[in-house]
């Protein structure tokens, strides 16, 4: 037990002052991240760095010449070099951070991802850069007494469910010969849907299953009659005379012995390895979703039923995009 309390001690400084996490941020975290003093850093930019040695040759020309203009000139240079880390450094502090969840675009697209900065209480902010983890930043200024929605480009370059990267704010106000910088991270994923294929249309097969309830069911066949139009209806069933009349929307209904129902089935493409199935199983969905068919997806262990509308196309994509199979 001795030797355990003498070991411990070590190895929790090391991890505390390690440089790494210094220098990477606290990692993701639940709620709004708030920019206290200790998370805040602040280093002299190229420029600080040319201003500082240019007052100490000004220095020492003044003592060399004993020039009392040259003292006032360095020491006001000074001056202003010692204020400006201060309002370098308080342009972020005590900003709050909030990232929203981010819309799902198809891989190779650019998302954009919804960062609330929250000012509220604190003076106005100006000309703060924000950038995720190697992509192109977005420069804003942050009203006082306000909260202010930015987004901030995201590139996507996989398919599948992803954690929001880490969030890089960096300010040079005033004068840019400071440079103060912050890390944010929350807990926040964003979906990215795989890439469609571009020269494969819906399988010109057969794809549609039959009905075994006969005139019972809904078909496809033979006109049945109108009803009233309910949310969701396929606009190709609207039956438009009755609209143009003014007589309100009705649906047409059908009846037969054949149900419109297209599977789109991730065995139907044995020939082609996982991620070209899972390009052409994204366009099929693209293609009857536009075309408003009533489809379903059959993948390995995921079983969607045949839907139409928004909500199933994002569940499709969505079961594509999360797709893992071991090949074979």
């Amino acid at each position: 037990m001795q030797s355990t309390a003498q070991t411990n001690p070590p190895m929790n400084l090391r991890h505390r002052f390690s440089l790494k996490r210094f220098f990477s941020g606290e990692g993701p975290e639940a709620g709004p991240v708030f920019l206290a003093q200790r998370r805040v850093y602040i280093l002299p930019s190229k420029m600080g760095v040319y201003f500082a040695v240019m007052m100490l040759v000004m220095l020492l020309g003044a003592v060399n010449y004993n020039n009392s203009l040259a003292y006032a000139l360095t020491f006001l240079l000074a001056s202003i070099f010692f204020i400006a880390i201060l309002h370098t450094y308080r342009n972020l502090l005590h900003l709050s951070i909030d990232v929203a969840k981010p819309t799902a675009v198809f891989c190779g697209e650019t998302t954009q991802v919804p960062v609330m900065l929250d000012n509220r209480n604190h003076p106005a902010r100006y000309a703060v850069k924000l950038q995720l983890r190697a992509q192109q930043y977005v420069s804003s200024d942050v009203a006082g007494d306000q909260w202010q929605r930015v987004n901030v480009p995201l590139k996507t370059v996989r398919r599948g469910l992803h954690d929001v990267p880490r969030l890089i704010l960096e300010t040079g106000f005033p004068l840019g010969i400071f440079r103060a910088w912050a890390y944010a991270q929350r807990d926040v994923q964003y979906l990215v849907y795989p890439i469609p294929d571009q020269s494969h249309s819906l399988p010109c097969e057969a794809s549609y299953h039959l009905n075994r309830m006969g005139e019972r069911g809904h078909g496809a066949d033979d006109f049945a009659g109108l009803r009233n139009y309910h949310a969701g209806d396929s606009l190709r069933h609207v039956h438009w005379k009755t609209v143009a009349r003014g007589q309100g929307m009705f649906t047409k209904q059908f009846g037969g012995d054949r149900a419109d129902e297209l599977w789109l089935d991730w065995d139907s493409l044995p020939q082609l390895d996982i991620e070209a199935r899972v390009s052409r199983l994204t366009r099929w969905v693209l293609d009857a979703s536009a075309a408003q068919a009533n489809y379903g997806l059959r993948l390995p262990g995921t079983l969607i039923p045949p839907a139409t509308g928004p909500a199933h196309r994002h569940q499709c994509l969505q079961a594509l995009a999360l797709c893992q199979v071991e090949n074979a």
